[in-house]
């Protein structure tokens, strides 16, 4: 995860918000804005005395296409100026300095995402060795966990939903390992709800991982037949959110209510920071 959230000022003074989204091939990021009526095209903003930016395009769906300058990498000064993505039900107006932490898991390796595989946040490295020792296969994937993760299902008709895409890399290694598995009547475990997006959407006819290296557009509702994944690591998740609508595809939809109510019931704790239950 990478401080996508850049909090700027407009040469006029007044405050602004970038939420960058996605990189573009010319060097330009697409963004959220906040206010949008302010940023139109050609639109100036700084964000301290090294990093200014320019609006140079409005799409059609409202994203900003923005254009940086500044003394030295750019990279490197969006990761200064930048503040943790953290989701927008916790509540704070600045992210605290840990949070460049604690939003990471264990083994996040490539920069990229702009939220945290909230899975993952539950194993420590002393986890994942004791997992090994016990035999099992670790099996790792990139994500690029996007702003998608965060939109609410806006449609009553699931038909009519649809995910952002996501970018993901499943290698040759990697579904080699989960195909031996399947093959010899193993479980494959899946940490995440993206993890499980990345892998069935890599999944061929007969269920087998095919390598793959781009944008993950599937979209997982009722009715879905999962091939691959036989097991999900989940956390609590948001009301009316696409994570809700996966969750409830694989689990059956009363069997998570009933999960829920016993959650709510006994206190346990939602969301990114929350806890978790293994879908068996």
């Amino acid at each position: 995860v990478f401080p996508a959230r850049l909090i700027g000022r407009r040469s006029t003074g007044g405050r602004v918000e970038l939420f960058l989204t996605t990189p573009s091939s010319d060097g330009t990021w697409y963004a959220l804005a906040k206010p949008g009526r302010k940023l139109k095209e050609g639109t100036k903003v700084s964000f301290g005395a090294e990093l200014r930016a320019e609006i140079v395009e409005v799409t059609e769906g409202g994203l900003r296409r923005v254009c940086f300058e500044g003394k030295g990498n750019i990279d490197d000064l969006i990761e200064h100026a930048g503040h943790v993505p953290l989701p927008p039900y916790i509540r704070r107006q600045r992210p605290h300095e840990d949070d460049r932490e604690r939003y990471q898991t264990v083994y996040a390796r490539q920069k990229g995402a702009v939220a945290a595989p909230t899975a993952g946040l539950h194993f420590t490295q002393d986890v994942l060795e004791q997992l090994e020792n016990q035999g099992t296969t670790i099996v790792e994937v990139t994500l690029h966990v996007g702003y998608g993760t965060f939109e609410p299902v806006r449609t009553t008709d699931l038909s009519k939903h649809q995910v952002a895409s996501e970018w993901a890399d499943v290698s040759e290694l990697a579904a080699k390992a989960i195909n031996h598995a399947k093959e010899k009547g193993g479980r494959v475990v899946a940490v995440g709800t993206t993890t499980t997006r990345t892998l069935e959407a890599t999944a061929d006819d007969q269920g087998r991982v095919v390598p793959f290296r781009g944008e993950v557009n599937l979209t997982i509702t009722p009715g879905h037949p999962f091939r691959v994944v036989d097991v999900l690591l989940t956390n609590f998740h948001l009301p009316r959110s696409s994570l809700l609508v996966l969750v409830g595809s694989f689990a059956g939809r009363e069997f998570v209510l009933e999960a829920y109510a016993h959650a709510v019931r006994e206190g346990y704790r939602f969301y990114s920071y929350g806890d978790c239950m293994l879908i068996l």
